[in-house]
């Protein structure tokens, strides 16, 4: 597992990427994968540390605070595999709400759990989500704005640092989640890791180059 480098007073900011290990049978989950190869790269700037998060409810989010208070993060992008969608999703809101349809990696299956208790029904990601499905279209890699994370181990985790970030300890630190494809060997449809990595590249770029969102139709009707 990479986490961060130990501290250097000159390091570059940093930006935290976190991905899930394999769950439900696969042998591989390619939100860590993409992560993987991020790790240590520079963009714009500012130097990505790679965070593998387990598909456990509670220990996510444990092992993120850690991450967070370890790098010490101007950015925070978790990503999260999304089988059955075929573009890389950029995720809008995160439910109170856990509702598992099958168990997580210690075979917990919470059903409608709030994550926090008196936590607020919901939050919007803080990345400008439409400038960053503008850069990721024009840039010929297939992306989409999601509605809905849903209610497993990655929305838990988007919640979660979500609720983190509101905290003064956090001010000004921004961050969401990114759904992503399969890779080619775990079914159709799929991406290849190399656009993957593409792709979350480019989004990094642009979260860290754009502090006010676009206005950008992307909405749905169902």
């Amino acid at each position: 597992m990479l986490t961060s480098f130990n501290s250097a007073a000159r390091r570059p900011p940093a930006v935290l990427v976190t991905g899930f290990d394999p769950f439900g049978g696969s042998a591989v989950n390619p939100s860590w994968d993409a992560v993987h190869a991020l790790h240590g790269r520079e963009i714009a700037g500012h130097r990505v540390t790679g965070g593998e998060i387990p598909t456990v409810f509670g220990a996510s989010l444990q092992r993120l605070e850690a991450l967070l208070e370890e790098v010490q993060p101007q950015l925070v992008i978790c990503t999260g595999q999304a089988g059955g969608r075929g573009s890389i999703s950029l995720e809008r809101v995160a439910i109170n709400v856990n509702d598992a349809r099958i168990p997580d990696n210690l075979g917990a299956r919470p059903i409608d759990v709030p994550i926090v208790a008196d936590g607020p029904a919901a939050y919007f990601t803080s990345l400008p989500i439409k400038a960053m499905l503008q850069a990721l279209l024009e840039a010929g890699v297939r992306a989409e704005v999601s509605q809905t994370a849903g209610t497993f181990v990655c929305n838990q985790t988007f919640y979660g640092l979500m609720h983190l970030l509101a905290r003064p300890r956090w001010q000004g630190v921004r961050g969401g989640l990114i759904h992503v494809p399969w890779l080619p060997q775990q079914g159709q449809p799929s991406m290849r890791l190399e656009d993957l990595v593409r792709g979350l590249e480019i989004a990094i770029a642009c979260a860290l180059s754009t502090r006010h969102d676009i206005r950008k139709e992307a909405g749905a009707l169902n």
